[in-house]
């Protein structure tokens, strides 16, 4: 049984050397270059001097260590809805079901584009009003999330023009009305609380994933815990440590950008093991608009390369995606009542 085990071992992991983007840089050629050569070889990066704060970024960290630091019973009040909007627990989330024997060790909180109830837009799926905890509870928590929301937002369209000259097309190709004009675009807090990861039995701080959507931004606390795995049909996989650098953030590519561009530009593999450390991270994914129809984009396809992929619309897509990985919300009933 030793012996077992010890072929399942995983060989140790090495610190990962990414690219990193300079969004001040008034060099956009060098810019393109850079981000062009992560895109094919990993599908991660680096983005520097994007505009926001150091403060700001203290303040969401902040925020979100006075959020996940309540009460279970208090956090539950503000449990995600059908939307997927608020709260959600240690295993509500199985997105590597193959190798994992529970859910993720992470609790997390979702804040989309806030839509109101009586909008017609609120009745798409993952569309509505955020779920925000009561403002006695966490005084000014409502107001820096919301803040960070709409600049994170601003950052997600930068990388986008960016994205946009790499794939040959105008720079301005992602802004359109039924993209980046009128995006769907989430906020997520992540809390890891200080659970050992061991793949060997099948427990992760989060499975091995890549992510939906178009692109990811992700800050981190100072914490080591996310690994990439660069080429994910390699027997065995290798996984590389991503180092946490202070104010920056980590991109990374999603499957519908993969999809997108015809597979010229890959998502990655990733997750997070646990060290015994609480670990915290705010992942926030830039998305198109509900109506954008994901579609093979013009100078990614030719008579040698036609569409590896139909058309798809972009809510079926997502909508899809949340459910498989997402725990039923009757499981929660109990627990409510």
């Amino acid at each position: 049984m030793e012996n077992q085990k010890q072929n399942r071992a995983e060989a140790p992991v090495k610190v990962s050397t990414l690219n990193c983007i300079d969004l001040s840089n008034p060099d956009i050629h060098q810019s393109v270059s850079l981000l062009k050569q992560a895109c094919l070889d990993c599908g991660f990066f680096y983005v520097v001097n994007h505009g926001i704060s150091q403060e700001l970024m203290d303040e969401v960290f902040a925020q979100s260590k006075n959020f996940f630091h309540l009460p279970l019973n208090e956090k539950m009040k503000v449990l995600r809805n059908e939307k997927h909007r608020g709260y959600t627990p240690v295993h509500d989330e199985l997105l590597d079901p193959d190798n994992q024997v529970h859910g993720d060790y992470k609790e997390g909180y979702y804040i989309g584009v806030e839509v109101p109830e009586d909008d017609p837009e609120a009745e798409k799926p993952l569309c509505g009003p955020n779920v925000w905890p009561a403002d006695g509870v966490l005084p000014g928590w409502r107001q820096t999330m919301e803040k960070f929301h709409h600049e994170a937002l601003e950052v997600g369209k930068v990388v986008a023009r960016v994205i946009a000259l790499a794939l040959d097309l105008e720079v301005d190709f992602f802004d359109k009305a039924e993209i980046l004009g009128k995006p769907f675009a989430i906020l997520r807090l992540l809390y890891y609380g200080g659970q050992i990861s061991d793949p060997s039995k099948g427990i992760y701080g989060a499975g091995a994933h890549s992510d939906f959507g178009f692109i990811t931004l992700l800050a981190t606390d100072d914490v080591m815990g996310l690994q990439i795995c660069k080429d994910k049909d390699a027997k065995p996989q290798i996984w590389e440590y991503v180092a946490p650098i202070k104010g920056a953030f980590i991109v990374n590519l999603g499957d519908m950008l993969e999809r997108w561009s015809n597979c010229i530009f890959k998502s990655t593999l990733h997750r997070v093991l646990g060290n015994g450390q609480e670990r915290y991270s705010i992942a926030y994914f830039v998305e198109p608009s509900h109506d954008c129809l994901v579609e093979c984009l013009p100078t990614c396809k030719s008579e040698k390369n036609p569409p590896k992929f139909p058309p798809i619309g972009f809510r079926t897509y997502l909508k899809q995606r949340y459910e498989d990985t997402h725990a039923k919300l009757s499981a929660y009933n109990k627990h409510l009542t």
